[in-house]
């Protein structure tokens, strides 16, 4: 997908859009250096760990904006606007590390019967989506090695992130896709 050096530039503009948020209160300008390669559409998510625990993470699962654009979007909704925790302070940001995981086009897994996503969906290189009417649920792909979970467990956990049943996921009326990303940290 993208470059190595690609991927450490968008970590860079990551804590660059938090920081200018957190000292100047203002979102960062794309960058004039920005290369080519990330002003392509694409999904990407940004993850902040304090300490080794999560302290925010939000993304785009689809490509609605250039990259650049997206990584500068997310890291500052991460930092700011992730329900789950208190808007960032400055006296935290030192102590943050910063992951991008850019991400590739969300693929519906067309199954007949809902044991065949045991062997549609790999630990490590899948992440999930599972939506069931208006709920929707992700979780990305270091998400299932990190936890352990094998394929039913992370399909279970995804269900749960979309504020649905467990097992959900065996339903005909649950539709469940698989993506790829790429992480930088």
């Amino acid at each position: 997908m993208i470059s190595e050096e690609n991927g450490q530039y968008l970590v860079k503009i990551a804590k660059e859009a938090v920081l200018t948020q957190l000292e100047k209160n203002r979102r960062m300008l794309i960058p004039e250096d920005c290369p080519d390669e990330l002003k392509e559409d694409l999904g990407v998510f940004v993850t902040l760990n304090k300490k080794h625990n999560l302290r925010g993470c939000i993304g785009y699962p689809e490509p609605v904006k250039s990259l650049i654009e997206s990584t500068i979007d997310v890291a500052i909704a991460a930092a700011f606007n992730d329900p789950r925790f208190p808007e960032l302070r400055k006296e935290e940001y030192d102590d943050l590390d910063f992951e991008v995981t850019v991400l590739t086009q969300p693929e519906l897994i067309e199954i007949a019967h809902y044991k065949q996503y045991f062997d549609e969906i790999e630990i490590g290189r899948d992440g999930l989506i599972i939506q069931k009417g208006y709920a929707r649920g992700l979780l990305l792909p270091q998400v299932a090695p990190e936890n352990g979970f094998n394929v039913e467990e992370f399909l279970e956990h995804t269900c749960m992130k979309a504020g649905i049943s467990a097992d959900s996921w065996m339903d005909e009326s649950c539709d469940v896709y698989k993506f790829q990303g790429q992480i930088f940290k």
